[in-house]
Order: C-alpha cells, then structure tokens, then sequence
C-alpha cells in the first residue's frame, strides 16, 4: 500500500495493560512448558521503547529475562527473530497510515506461518497482534 500524507507516529515508552493468548502462541510454536511459563512470566510486565523517524522504526523490548531490538524502514524486507527465537525475513507494510502488517517467512526449517501488527487506536493506545498458525495474541500497550 502507497500512502500519501502522514503516518502515525508510534515514538514513544509504551507499557503493556492486557494481553491475551501468549501462552497459546508459544504452544502452537512447540516452545516446552517449562520455557513457556518462564516467558509468559517475564513477558508479563514487557517495556519497550519505539523511537521513528518517518518509515523507519527502531523497537526495543524489554523483559526481565531477555531484551530484544529491531529496527526497520516500512516497505523493505530485514532479518528479525519469530517470538520462539527462529531466524526468519520479515516484510513489514503499511495496512493503514496507522497500522503496520508484517509477515515472516523462516530461513530454514517448517514450522506454523507467523506474523505481527502493531496499530495505533484513535484513543493512544497500541495493539500489537502476533500469531502462529490459526492462534492470535493480542496485546495492548500505553503511552507513559
């Protein structure tokens, strides 16, 4: 999608109110039970940073276990890491000036057709949607 005009701009702290279906995603991925109750937990209070600058974003989440960084410009594909820790390319696009869409295609080796969005709300608040397969996350973030 060409979009003329202005994009929103994601740039900000967010902290994450809701969210729903993670430890379903990380299931539907074959991420061990163990594994997943430690993520489910660390990913519980997740911090990130979004800093933009026109197309190009640069994300940084935090957790108490892990922190991860990517940083890309809407309309070119970049190497990113799926929420179970695989290599894939991700092609991320405008949806709407307000909605990102991403999909990931693995590198090497099978597994569920994951994917991410992440969208602002008219009321501030950004979702951001993760799937694998036919399962869903949704999380919804705050501005600080």
């Amino acid at each position: 999608m060409e979009l003329h005009g202005t994009v929103a701009d994601f740039s900000g702290t967010w902290k994450m109110k809701t969210s729903e279906n993670f430890e379903e995603l990380l299931k539907v991925l074959g991420v061990n039970v163990f594994v997943r109750k430690i993520a489910v937990a660390a990913a519980s209070r997740p911090a990130v940073e979004i800093s933009q600058q026109g197309e190009s974003l640069s994300i940084q989440t935090s957790t108490s276990v892990r922190t991860t960084h990517i940083s890309f410009t809407v309309g070119q594909s970049f190497n990113e890491t799926t929420v179970d820790g695989r290599p894939c390319t991700s092609t991320p696009r405008w949806e709407t000036e307000s909605k990102i869409t991403c999909e990931q295609t693995l590198q090497k080796g099978e597994g569920p057709k994951t994917a991410w969005t992440r969208e602002l709300t008219n009321d501030g608040e950004m979702i951001l949607t993760m799937s694998a397969g036919d399962v869903v996350c949704t999380r919804v973030y705050q501005r600080e």
